[in-house]
């Protein structure tokens, strides 16, 4: 999968919130990174809520929450990056 630059951007930016030290510190080192992990880019807040349910039992967290989520990227655009790390 091909990530946009929006994309490799964010992570570049906020990969410290997932991740205890910096992973990449060049735009193609973080696409790489994300290549690896098989990052996951949601439309919007439907598709991010739908991509959760399939990996994990998230019913009792409330739609706040789960876009505060560790692994998930608010983009500028109102998509969603999922960086499971």
């Amino acid at each position: 999968m091909q990530y946009d630059k929006m994309c490799v951007e964010a992570f570049l930016k906020n990969q410290l919130k997932l991740l205890p030290e910096v992973v990449a510190e060049t735009e193609e080192e973080a696409e790489s990174f994300l290549e690896d992990v098989c990052a996951y880019v949601c439309a919007d807040k439907d598709e991010l809520k739908e991509y959760l349910e399939e990996e994990c039992d998230i019913s009792d967290i409330p739609e706040e929450e789960l876009l505060q989520l560790e692994e998930v990227f608010p983009l500028p655009d109102g998509r969603y990056l999922v960086v499971e790390g």
